[in-house]
């Protein structure tokens, strides 16, 4: 940090099998650029530098380190992916740099966070996402038969132990399957899954691999009720999931959803959505609005600034993790009543959600706010 400049940093997949989750980094950096041109954060321009892990642990901690100790970052921010997060949690609180509002809802990261403070998430929590879809189908489908895909990470993992308290004896787990983010496809997977005669998938996978289980489904002509995680349901994604499959085998999809859609028409007029597309147009001119990603990147960088701001005119390191773990939040990028709030003791920012149900090309709000606790 200079007197005229705070650098933060991050590791994203830019490259490999998450790479989608790239745009992330693209939509918070013109958020960035556009906070700096109004000023900055108590007259200091944000420096943002994020470098591309592949998704991959190893590569995650590296360069973790180079941030903080070439680079010298005064914090750490957004870092992509559940696995890559919890590979420098030991280390970021080591070091007492604060790793803020990372990509992830893992459990590990809130319930831990007497031990490792240094690190908090962003997301809805994974168990709790599970949850919502299991009391949801316990409460339309109960004598519902149901397969799992899952990533075999903490992420799919808890998504899983969600959705089987969710149940609460209700519905028929029939199969689960889990796939490695190193592996090419999960036709077999897909096919076996299939074979049990569930007529509900889940699919707690990220965005490629959930385009992949779709054109699996739908190349056995199986079209069962299916749920996506949240992490993979940005509107070009599955634009490409129909492409791949068929709209009969995409739509009806059920979701979650926190964030606004800035490709529906129901927030064409909102004028959060306007500014995205107005930052985007001005500072990343050849992104396409419809990755929501890109979306979702500027949402968390507004909590950021935020936080930054209530850090004072003179930040520390400390100073940033107390304004990080008080925050009561209206972030205008979110739904209309989720707050962002946290404390010493609360490391979900994040505690409501909506069900989205995937229709003619439009993901489609249904139902009221949930608890996404879990």
């Amino acid at each position: 940090m200079t007197p005229t400049t705070i650098t933060i940093g991050g590791t994203v997949p830019i490259s490999g099998p998450a790479a989608a989750f790239g745009s992330v980094a693209g939509g918070s950096e013109a958020y960035f650029k556009y906070v700096n041109a109004h000023g900055g954060v108590h007259g200091r321009q944000i420096v943002y530098t994020y470098l591309d892990d592949a998704y991959e642990p190893a590569k995650t901690v590296q360069f973790t380190q180079q941030l903080v100790e070439q680079e010298k970052v005064f914090a750490l921010f957004d870092t992509i992916g559940t696995d890559n997060a919890l590979a420098i949690r030991e280390y970021v609180n080591d070091r007492k740099v604060p790793d803020l509002f990372v990509g992830s809802g893992v459990s590990d990261i809130a319930r831990d966070h007497a031990r490792y403070p240094w690190m908090m998430g962003y997301l809805p929590s994974f168990v709790g996402e599970g949850v919502m879809d299991g009391r949801r189908i316990a409460q339309v489908t109960p004598r519902a038969k149901i397969a799992v895909l899952y990533e075999n990470s903490n992420f799919g993992k808890d998504m899983l132990s969600g959705l089987k308290r969710g149940l609460e004896g209700k519905g028929k787990l029939v199969a689960q399957q889990s796939y490695e983010p190193t592996e090419l496809d999960v036709g077999s997977q897909i096919a076996r899954l299939r074979a049990s005669r569930a007529d509900t998938l889940m699919l707690f996978a990220t965005p490629l691999f959930a385009i992949k289980a779709y054109a699996g489904a739908n190349r056995l002509g199986w079209h069962p009720r299916i749920y996506v995680s949240s992490v993979s349901i940005s509107p070009d994604v599955m634009k490409v999931a129909r492409l791949n499959a068929t709209p009969r085998t995409v739509d009806g999809s059920i979701s979650i959803a926190f964030v606004k859609d800035p490709t529906s028409p129901a927030w064409k007029n909102d004028g959060t959505v306007k500014l995205y597309r107005s930052i985007l147009a001005r500072y990343r001119p050849k992104a396409k609005p419809l990755d929501v990603y890109l979306y979702y990147g500027m949402a968390v960088a507004y909590t950021m600034v935020d936080a930054l701001r209530r850090a004072g005119a003179n930040p520390t390191r400390d100073s940033l993790l107390r304004a990080a773990t008080h925050l009561d939040e209206t972030n205008p990028f979110l739904l209309p009543g989720i707050r962002i709030k946290t404390s010493p003791k609360d490391y979900y920012p994040m505690d409501k959600a909506r069900f989205v149900r995937y229709s003619n090309g439009l993901w489609v709000l249904f139902g009221k706010l949930v608890n996404a606790r879990g």
